[in-house]
Protein backbone atom coordinates (compact mmCIF):
# COMPACT_ATOMS: atom_id res chain seq x y z
CA UNK A 1 0.00 0.00 0.00
CA UNK A 2 1.43 3.74 -0.35
CA UNK A 3 2.10 6.53 2.11
CA UNK A 4 -0.78 7.66 4.06
CA UNK A 5 -1.15 11.45 4.10
CA UNK A 6 -3.31 12.26 6.86
CA UNK A 7 -4.46 16.38 7.26
CA UNK A 8 -4.07 18.23 10.86
CA UNK A 9 -6.93 20.77 10.86
CA UNK A 10 -7.08 23.81 13.15
CA UNK A 11 -9.71 24.29 15.37
CA UNK A 12 -12.23 22.38 17.34
CA UNK A 13 -11.70 18.82 15.83
CA UNK A 14 -13.73 15.62 16.40
CA UNK A 15 -11.34 12.87 15.92
CA UNK A 16 -11.56 9.25 15.66
CA UNK A 17 -11.66 7.69 19.45
CA UNK A 18 -9.37 4.54 18.62
CA UNK A 19 -6.50 6.54 16.62
CA UNK A 20 -6.81 10.60 17.32
CA UNK A 21 -7.31 11.09 13.17
CA UNK A 22 -9.03 14.52 12.57
CA UNK A 23 -12.35 13.83 10.75
CA UNK A 24 -14.19 17.26 11.15
CA UNK A 25 -14.45 20.45 12.16
CA UNK A 26 -16.91 21.86 15.07
CA UNK A 27 -17.83 24.38 12.50
CA UNK A 28 -18.71 22.16 9.56
CA UNK A 29 -21.44 20.91 11.88
CA UNK A 30 -25.33 21.05 10.13
CA UNK A 31 -27.66 19.63 13.20
CA UNK A 32 -26.79 17.65 16.32
CA UNK A 33 -30.26 16.03 16.22
CA UNK A 34 -29.35 12.91 14.45
CA UNK A 35 -29.45 9.27 15.73
CA UNK A 36 -27.91 6.14 14.75
CA UNK A 37 -27.91 2.78 16.66
CA UNK A 38 -25.01 3.79 19.19
CA UNK A 39 -27.01 7.03 20.32
CA UNK A 40 -26.45 10.55 19.11
CA UNK A 41 -25.06 11.65 15.37
CA UNK A 42 -23.93 14.52 13.73
CA UNK A 43 -24.66 16.01 10.60
CA UNK A 44 -21.28 17.19 8.84
CA UNK A 45 -21.66 18.99 5.95
CA UNK A 46 -18.10 18.08 5.05
CA UNK A 47 -15.49 15.86 6.87
CA UNK A 48 -12.38 14.85 5.62
CA UNK A 49 -12.02 12.33 2.93
CA UNK A 50 -8.91 10.84 1.19
CA UNK A 51 -8.44 9.18 -2.38
CA UNK A 52 -6.25 7.22 -3.30
CA UNK A 53 -3.38 8.21 -0.48
CA UNK A 54 -3.63 11.18 -2.14
CA UNK A 55 -4.57 14.33 -0.11
CA UNK A 56 -6.72 16.88 -2.02
CA UNK A 57 -7.01 20.45 -2.37
CA UNK A 58 -8.78 21.78 0.73
CA UNK A 59 -10.91 24.45 -1.69
CA UNK A 60 -12.41 21.34 -3.63
CA UNK A 61 -12.60 18.79 -1.11
CA UNK A 62 -15.56 17.55 0.55
CA UNK A 63 -14.14 15.25 3.52
CA UNK A 64 -9.68 14.03 3.79
CA UNK A 65 -8.96 11.08 6.60
CA UNK A 66 -11.68 8.84 5.58
CA UNK A 67 -12.73 6.57 3.11
CA UNK A 68 -15.85 5.90 1.90
CA UNK A 69 -17.22 2.24 1.41
CA UNK A 70 -19.59 0.77 -1.10
CA UNK A 71 -22.58 2.89 -1.87
CA UNK A 72 -25.74 0.97 -0.74
CA UNK A 73 -29.89 1.84 -0.09
CA UNK A 74 -30.82 1.61 3.57
CA UNK A 75 -34.38 1.85 5.36
CA UNK A 76 -33.51 4.68 7.69
CA UNK A 77 -36.41 6.14 10.04
CA UNK A 78 -36.60 9.45 7.72
CA UNK A 79 -37.18 6.87 4.95
CA UNK A 80 -34.71 5.38 1.89
CA UNK A 81 -31.10 6.47 1.07
CA UNK A 82 -28.48 5.64 -0.86
CA UNK A 83 -25.70 5.60 1.78
CA UNK A 84 -22.00 4.81 1.58
CA UNK A 85 -20.06 3.61 5.14
CA UNK A 86 -17.11 5.75 5.89
CA UNK A 87 -13.89 4.65 7.56
CA UNK A 88 -11.12 6.12 9.70
CA UNK A 89 -7.99 5.60 7.28
CA UNK A 90 -5.94 6.13 10.73
CA UNK A 91 -7.26 2.99 12.13
CA UNK A 92 -9.80 1.54 9.53
CA UNK A 93 -12.86 1.88 12.08
CA UNK A 94 -16.25 2.95 10.76
CA UNK A 95 -17.20 5.95 11.97
CA UNK A 96 -20.14 7.12 9.85
CA UNK A 97 -21.57 7.37 7.00
CA UNK A 98 -22.24 9.42 4.00
CA UNK A 99 -25.63 10.67 2.13
CA UNK A 100 -24.88 9.83 -1.47
CA UNK A 101 -28.55 10.27 -2.24
CA UNK A 102 -32.45 10.84 -0.32
CA UNK A 103 -34.84 9.12 -1.87
CA UNK A 104 -38.07 11.31 -0.75
CA UNK A 105 -37.77 15.45 -1.99
CA UNK A 106 -37.80 16.22 1.67
CA UNK A 107 -34.77 14.83 2.76
CA UNK A 108 -32.44 15.59 0.08
CA UNK A 109 -30.87 18.27 1.69
CA UNK A 110 -28.74 15.41 2.93
CA UNK A 111 -27.06 14.92 -0.11
CA UNK A 112 -23.57 15.06 -0.23
CA UNK A 113 -23.46 15.75 3.43
CA UNK A 114 -21.58 13.39 6.10
CA UNK A 115 -22.71 12.03 9.20
CA UNK A 116 -20.24 11.37 12.01
CA UNK A 117 -21.42 8.95 14.91
CA UNK A 118 -20.94 10.71 18.11
CA UNK A 119 -20.18 7.03 20.51
CA UNK A 120 -17.46 6.80 17.43
CA UNK A 121 -15.50 10.28 17.79
CA UNK A 122 -13.70 12.28 20.65
CA UNK A 123 -15.10 15.79 21.02
CA UNK A 124 -12.96 18.96 20.74
CA UNK A 125 -12.19 18.91 23.89
CA UNK A 126 -11.25 14.98 23.74
CA UNK A 127 -14.60 13.78 25.15
CA UNK A 128 -16.12 11.25 24.45
CA UNK A 129 -19.66 10.29 24.11
CA UNK A 130 -21.09 6.93 26.07
CA UNK A 131 -23.80 5.13 24.36
CA UNK A 132 -26.89 4.92 27.09
CA UNK A 133 -29.77 2.44 27.48
CA UNK A 134 -32.25 4.80 26.20
CA UNK A 135 -30.59 5.08 23.11
CA UNK A 136 -32.19 4.47 20.01
CA UNK A 137 -31.39 0.24 18.65
CA UNK A 138 -32.42 0.61 15.27
CA UNK A 139 -30.07 1.85 12.03
CA UNK A 140 -31.67 5.56 11.70
CA UNK A 141 -30.71 9.00 10.83
CA UNK A 142 -33.91 10.53 12.63
CA UNK A 143 -33.70 14.44 12.82
CA UNK A 144 -35.00 17.10 14.39
CA UNK A 145 -33.60 20.26 12.35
Amino acid sequence: MGRLFLMHLEGNVYSCKHCKTHLGLAGDIISKAFHCKHGKAYLFNKVFLQLANVPLIMSVMSSVNVTNGVKEDRLMMTGMHTVSDIFCVGCGSIVGWKYEAAHEKSQRYKEGKFILERYKVSGPDGSSYWATHDAHLGGSDADDV
